[in-house]
């Protein structure tokens, strides 16, 4: 049985979205303050996360910052923050998805199983990628580039994974959103994608202005390119 931990202080939609989790055979954990979210976080295992943003005593950004130092669970914002720059900040720390509110209940129980399923493959094979002098232990979640290790926000790493996992296979910006953010570029669109991909080519690319790693592909997409 999967364990989602739900952080959220509306005490209706707590009702109702539990209900709905438990009929789908999920076990939940609730924690309505960031206090409480720091014990059950402690205390148990988890295979999804689910946070609002504002709670009493907190943020659940700074919960997704602290989770993510030891872990990579899944995590899903689910929120009433809709602005553009709340999104990207949401999905640069460490988010995996976010919903904002209102929302329809088949479409958040179907990105809960999208967003489980995706993990569950993520880590099905391999546990290690070699290429380009950038290596990646998918267990510990650490990237190093010629043997020295770099520091990549979630949505970078899981950017460099996605390439890596598709040698010399072009991508565009739409399979990219999909796999990564199951979003269709509702939340981020290929402007933002731009953005993270400069910032990752910034970090793994001996000359960032003439990238070799990551090419673009004119009105195509990216591709991570082995081919000297």
């Amino acid at each position: 049985m999967k364990r989602i931990f739900f952080v959220e202080d509306d005490l209706s939609l707590i009702s109702g979205l539990s209900f709905a989790l438990k009929r789908q055979g999920y076990e939940i954990a609730i924690a309505r303050t960031s206090l409480e979210a720091e014990k059950l976080w402690t205390d148990g295992k988890y295979d999804l996360v689910i946070l609002d943003i504002s709670l009493p005593d907190g943020s659940g950004y700074d919960i997704c910052k602290k989770i993510r130092k030891t872990s990579k669970v899944p995590i899903m914002f689910l929120t009433a923050a809709d602005e553009e720059t709340d999104i990207i900040m949401g999905l640069d720390i460490g988010g995996d998805d976010y919903i904002t509110k209102p929302f329809k209940l088949a479409v958040f129980l179907s990105r809960i199983n999208a967003l489980l399923r995706r993990s569950d493959n993520f880590y099905q094979t391999d546990t290690e990628l070699d290429s380009n002098g950038i290596n990646v232990q998918l267990l510990k979640g650490e990237v190093y580039k010629n043997g020295e290790q770099l520091d990549l926000t979630a949505s970078e790493y899981k950017l460099l994974c996605l390439f890596m996992k598709n040698p010399d296979l072009v991508l565009s910006p739409e399979q990219i959103l999909g796999k990564l953010w199951d979003c269709n570029g509702s939340y981020i669109d290929n402007n933002a994608l731009t953005v993270y991909v400069r910032r990752l080519r910034t970090k793994i690319e001996d000359d960032p202005s003439e990238p070799r790693k990551i090419v673009t592909v004119r009105r195509m997409g990216y591709k991570w390119n082995t081919a000297d």
